[in-house]
């Protein structure tokens, strides 16, 4: 890559992600409970994506809202064409630069911030947001996620035509640790904080299409089409063509006193 790929930012596919997404769309569903709605809240949407998360997270807010936001644009535009202007508000905004003040009663995020570099930042953005008595809830990539397709970068990263291309590139992932994280949280004034990493497998219905959407989005952003197309299937052809994926998630809730 011909510089950093500015993890949380890349222009992501929003329709073959919307399209590919189930496993994390339908993870999700365990953990929106552990906001415990009342019903008539504002919650943050921390990286919102195309919406279909968000529009779960609004079943359980019937008299409540949503203030969705994500890093890309794409994505942000397909949110806005998804979600109900009257009960949901998309603003386009890095998680590391909210600049948003006691605006929301909680936060919530999905398959998000594993992608954001800087965790000790994006947790003080999101105190900063919540109102005192909120809850920060989350699931995201922890310590060991995916580690098949981290080795298969490793192996395409350096070959050609590629390597000219993604030469310097660095790992766009930060898959924390449970520890780790609570410590973070505690550093940024949340008390009370939970984290723990559990496995699950996704078995996407286009595998190669959910590898595309979910892990090579950093990719796409330097090669152009046809090289892009060419790097996908020598990841696929690398990981052996694989009809799953082992993820490790990292599990948060944490509280703003």
């Amino acid at each position: 890559m011909t510089g950093d790929p500015r993890p949380g930012t890349a222009e992501w596919d929003a329709s073959q992600y919307s399209r590919v997404s189930s496993p994390q769309r339908s993870w999700s569903e365990e953990v929106i409970p552990r906001l415990r709605l009342g019903g008539d809240e504002t919650v943050l949407d921390a990286g919102c994506g195309s919406g279909e998360v968000t529009l779960k997270l609004l079943e359980q807010l019937p008299h409540g809202r949503v203030l969705a936001v994500d890093g890309s644009r794409s994505m942000v535009e397909a949110a806005r064409q998804r979600l109900p202007a009257d009960r949901a508000e998309v603003r386009h905004l890095d998680l590391t630069r909210l600049g948003i003040e006691s605006e929301v009663d909680h936060a919530f995020s999905n398959a998000v911030f594993h992608w954001v570099a800087d965790h000790e930042r994006l947790f003080e953005q999101l105190h900063h947001a919540i109102r005192p008595g909120g809850r920060l809830v989350a699931q995201c990539g922890g310590r060991g996620n995916v580690a098949d397709v981290e080795r298969a970068l490793a192996v395409v990263g350096r070959e050609q035509p590629f390597a000219a291309h993604v030469s310097g590139f660095t790992d766009p992932w930060n898959f924390a640790g449970a520890e780790q994280t609570r410590e973070r949280l505690e550093a940024a004034g949340f008390t009370r904080a939970e984290c723990w990493l559990e496995r699950r497998t996704a078995r996407p219905e286009e595998p190669q299409a959910f590898l595309e959407a979910s892990g090579l989005a950093p990719i796409r952003e330097v090669l152009d089409d046809r090289l892009f197309r060419s790097f996908s299937d020598r990841m696929m052809e690398v990981m052996e063509h694989p009809d799953t994926f082992e993820y490790v998630r990292l599990n948060i809730v944490a509280q703003r006193n």
